[in-house]
């Protein structure tokens, strides 16, 4: 396959999540870094796209730009990432897709449920891919999970345990600083802090492995630090469309955590067990016997698991190659030869609704609410 023309917009110099998208959009071949807005100073951003190789004429100062200088072009991108602060998002997704670009969207892909069921609209409309960063759910051992939820192979599906909490917001006198600050104002976040930040990405997990999606939630807010305006922990109860009871927890006051994101399932013959910080793993309960750990790499892997896995057993694959699984699918799907697991624009508005259901639920003592789009009722 020829290597794909690749866009990004934000993810620039000292950005976080920028280096992971570019080390995974790049490490399987697929894609090429063609074009870029890397930066909301506009020459700081056009400088580090050429110092990346980018062409000084595809350097372009801000979005807008770069979607009317790619419009017309005839080797325009395949594919535009949206790294950009989360307010942005919206407008920026939305502008691609119905020029006819497709999509890889950061999370939350939008700021209200309302800007989620447009753009899942015009997702449909443009027939473009429009994606969400849940990255976390390409990593092989957790496609690896699915599978096993899939076929059968634990049983029917009653209980999901999990968590994503850390405590690298928990010190009260780093409170002011300008990142950790905004997570916590609605004025930049939205109407939810933890729950949005990290807590979404759980309840994502547990619909992929699941293959089901929640219905109802009941949540319980706190803002731990007095300073705070939107929660910095959440406990979340859930129940999904065929049944399956979930418990969900996030923080980012909890000490001595560090990047604490585990899930555990539960079934009628038995349970599995996948957390971040060992994620070539996962362990495996059947009802009676004795727990065994499951290892990337090993023989006997669902092909979905294998075609994700790059180095031999007992060598670790971490982040930024889940990363790079997104974009293995993104580049499949753009070609035509769509792969299952890849997260969409529907994934993006339930988590949305997901977050606003919490809300409403905290605000009412933890009432249990709808947690399904309006569109999907």
């Amino acid at each position: 396959m020829a290597k794909l023309n690749w866009g990004m917009i934000g993810g620039g110099e000292g950005s976080q999540i920028g280096p992971a998208h570019r080390l995974g959009a790049q490490a399987d071949g697929n894609f090429v870094l063609a074009a870029g807005a890397l930066d909301v100073d506009a020459e700081k951003g056009r400088a580090y796209a050429q110092r990346l190789g980018v062409a000084a004429d595809r350097a372009y100062a801000n979005w807008e730009d770069m979607l009317e200088g790619e419009r017309n072009r005839d080797d325009r991108v395949d594919l535009v990432t949206v790294a950009t602060p989360n307010s942005t998002h919206f407008e920026i997704t939305k502008a691609f897709l119905e020029a006819g670009f497709n999509v890889l969207c950061e999370k939350p892909m939008t700021m209200t449920v309302e800007e989620g069921e447009e753009i899942v609209r015009v997702a449909k409309a443009s027939g473009r891919i429009c994606a969400v960063n849940y990255c976390y759910s390409a990593y092989p051992m957790v496609r690896e999970m699915r599978h096993m939820v899939r076929t059968g192979q634990i049983g029917k599906i009653r209980l999901i345990v999990t968590n994503f909490s850390h405590g690298h917001h928990g010190d009260a006198t780093d409170a002011d600083n300008p990142r950790v600050r905004w997570r916590y104002d609605p004025k930049m976040a939205g109407v939810s802090g933890q729950f949005a930040d990290c807590g979404i990405h759980a309840m994502h997990m547990a619909s992929f492995i699941a293959d089901d999606q929640v219905e109802t939630l009941s949540a319980d807010f706190a803002s731990t630090i007095s300073s705070r305006e939107l929660e910095d922990d959440a406990m979340v109860n859930f129940r999904m469309q065929g049944g399956t009871v979930g418990r969900l927890w996030t923080s980012s006051v909890a000490i001595g955590r560090q990047h604490g994101f585990d899930i555990q399932v539960f079934g009628e013959t038995g349970g599995l067990r996948w957390a971040s910080e060992q994620p070539n793993q996962v362990l495996y309960t059947p009802v009676g016997d004795r727990t065994q750990i499951m290892e990337k790499g090993e023989a006997g892997l669902s092909d979905e698991a294998a075609r994700l896995s790059r180095v031999a057993i007992a060598h670790p694959e971490g982040f930024p190659l889940a990363v790079a699984n997104i974009y293995v699918d993104l580049a499949a799907a753009i070609s035509g030869d769509a792969r299952d697991g890849l997260p969409t624009a529907e994934d993006g508005l339930r988590s949305m609704a997901a977050v606003y259901a919490a809300v409403e639920s905290a605000k009412g003592n933890g009432a249990w609410v709808d947690a399904r789009p309006p569109m999907f009722r």
